[in-house]
């Protein structure tokens, strides 16, 4: 019997969770700190080296212009933190990173090259072995997040579950049809994403990241049509 990828990557982000909040309230304010900041800058690392990965930089950068307009119509970042406002509230949290934790691990978990190749590959080939692999990373991240943020970290396992779950789903519907080209320019534009992840971590720009998720529509679509 198959087990679905996505499962199994829910799972181990609770699991990452819960270890980082058992840690977390042991390690100190500074060590904390470091941790974050390591990570924001392992983010921005990957985030360059996925956006790289593109034939068609052009293609990318108007794809993430587009796809930025209509995330901010629709105001998906806004959404994405009154959601999470809505469960600090939902479990009476009184902490301050409560939504940033949220917002944070379920972009950072969501919108990767391995995320959106790993759980088509699993539904159409049901083929788990890229989403295994992220499993892991997911939950040595949430540990991470988690002794940083808190106790949001771990509502983003829902995040996961839906956003994955959605894709596994459309990778058994569409099978064959999506191509390694236009996988690897959606990797591209991921990219571009997680190193707007990667500085909201580690400066006070605060780009508004959700809003730029319907770029990965977009160069899809256009990449399937035009390369």
């Amino acid at each position: 019997m198959h087990l679905y990828g996505f499962l199994v990557n829910t799972g181990t982000v609770i699991m990452g969770t819960g270890i980082g909040l058992f840690a977390g309230a042991r390690l100190p304010e500074k060590i904390k700190k470091i941790i974050f900041m390591g990570l924001g800058l392992s983010t921005i690392a990957i985030g360059a080296q996925m956006a790289l990965n593109t034939a068609n930089l052009f293609l990318v950068v108007g794809s993430v212009i587009v796809g930025g307009i209509v995330g901010q119509i629709i105001g998906i970042e806004e959404w994405l933190e009154q959601i999470g406002e809505r469960l600090k509230n939902k479990v009476g949290s009184s902490s301050s990173t409560f939504v940033l934790g949220f917002v944070t691990a379920s972009l950072l978990f969501c919108t990767g090259p391995m995320t959106i190749v790993g759980s088509l590959e699993d539904g159409f080939a049901q083929k788990a072995d890229l989403i295994y692999i992220k499993s892991l990373l997911d939950g040595a991240a949430a540990i991470a997040l988690t002794a940083s943020l808190g106790i949001g970290v771990i509502f983003s396992a829902l995040t996961v579950f839906i956003v994955q779950g959605i894709l596994t789903g459309l990778g058994a519907i569409m099978g064959n049809f999506i191509s390694e080209i236009v996988l690897n320019e959606i990797s591209a534009a991921g990219g571009l994403l997680i190193l707007g992840i990667g500085f909201n971590m580690l400066t006070d720009a605060r780009i508004p990241v959700g809003n730029f998720i319907p770029a990965l529509g977009v160069i899809a679509i256009t990449s399937w049509l035009l390369i």
